[in-house]
C-alpha cells in the first residue's frame, strides 16, 4: 500500500469537480482531516503499519461519492444520493480503486468498510479485521464531523445561520431518542435544531475509548453545544439537558472496564 500514491490520485480525480464551491472545499477538507482521526486512533490503539495505511485509504476514499452528490445536486442530503453506495460503485464496479492501489487484497475490507461507514447501525459484518477497519472509519468520519460543526461556515453545512437555528424548536421525538443513547435517523428529523442535535449525539456510535478520550480532551460536546445560541427558552433548557447528559456519556464510556 502507497498512501502518497493513492492522495496523489485522489487529486486527479477532484479535478473533475469545482474545488471553489464551499461544500465541495468542505469535503476535501473533511476527507484530509477523516484520514488525520483515523491515522490517530491507529496510533493510540498501537495498530501496526499496515493497518494504519490501510485505515488512511479507507478514509481518503470513504466520501468519494460526495462530490458527485454535490455535482448533480449541490446537497448533502441523504435523500438526494446514498453517497456510500455510489462510492462503492465507482471504485468496485467501474474499477476505480486501482487508480488508488495495485493490490486487491483488501478490496473487500476496503469495499465493506466504505459502505457501511455511514449506516445508522453498523451491523452484518463477522469478519474481524474488516470489523476493525469499519469501526475506525466510522469512528474517524465522525470526530472529524465535530471539528467540521465546529470550524466551518454555519451557512455551508446547515442552510441558515447559528442565530436562525437557535430560534427554532427541538421536535419530542429527538429529545426522547438522545436519552436512550441512540443516534438520530435522518428521516425522522424536522427541524434544522433536530439537525444539529443529530450532529452532537453522533458519539453514541463512536466504538473505541481512543476516539472517546479525543472527544473529551477537545471538549467537543460543550463546544458544539455553545456555538448555537438558543433564543428559545425551551430548547436552551433542553440543550442543557442534553449537554449534562451527552458528557456523564462520556466520561462513563470512558471509565468502562471492558473498553
Amino acid at each position: 500500500m502507497d498512501f502518497a500514491k493513492a492522495a496523489h490520485a485522489f487529486q486527479e480525480y477532484l479535478k473533475d469537480y469545482d474545488q471553489n464551491n464551499d461544500k465541495v472545499k468542505l469535503k476535501i477538507v473533511h476527507t484530509y482531516g477523516v484520514v488525520r482521526q483515523a491515522e490517530e486512533i491507529c496510533r493510540r490503539k498501537n495498530l501496526g503499519p499496515e493497518d494504519t495505511e490501510l485505515a488512511k485509504i479507507i478514509a481518503l476514499l470513504h466520501d468519494i461519492g460526495r462530490f458527485e452528490q454535490l455535482k448533480q445536486f449541490d446537497s448533502f442530503e441523504p435523500s438526494t444520493m446514498d453517497h456510500a453506495a455510489y462510492g462503492v460503485k465507482i471504485l468496485f464496479q467501474e474499477s476505480m480503486i486501482r487508480r488508488f492501489l495495485n493490490e486487491d487484497q483488501w478490496d473487500d475490507i476496503i469495499r465493506t468498510a466504505i459502505a457501511k461507514h455511514s449506516d445508522f447501525i453498523l451491523e452484518d459484518v463477522s469478519d474481524p479485521r474488516t470489523l476493525l477497519h469499519a469501526k475506525l472509519i466510522r469512528d474517524a468520519d465522525k470526530l472529524d464531523n465535530f471539528r467540521v460543526k465546529l470550524e466551518d461556515d454555519f451557512m455551508t453545512f446547515m442552510g441558515i445561520t447559528e442565530e436562525e437555528t437557535g430560534t427554532l424548536k427541538i421536535s419530542p421525538g429527538i429529545y426522547e431518542t438522545v436519552f436512550r443513547n441512540s443516534t438520530i435517523l435522518s428521516s425522522d428529523r424536522i427541524t434544522k435544531m433536530d439537525y444539529w442535535v443529530s450532529y452532537i449525539v453522533h458519539i453514541f456510535d463512536l466504538n473505541f475509548r481512543e476516539s472517546m478520550d479525543i472527544v473529551a480532551e477537545n471538549n467537543y460536546i460543550q463546544r458544539l453545544i455553545q456555538r448555537v445560541p438558543y433564543s428559545d427558552p425551551d430548547t436552551a433548557r433542553k440543550m442543557q439537558e442534553i449537554q449534562k447528559h451527552a458528557e456523564n456519556y462520556v466520561m462513563e464510556f470512558q471509565e468502562s472496564p471492558f473498553l
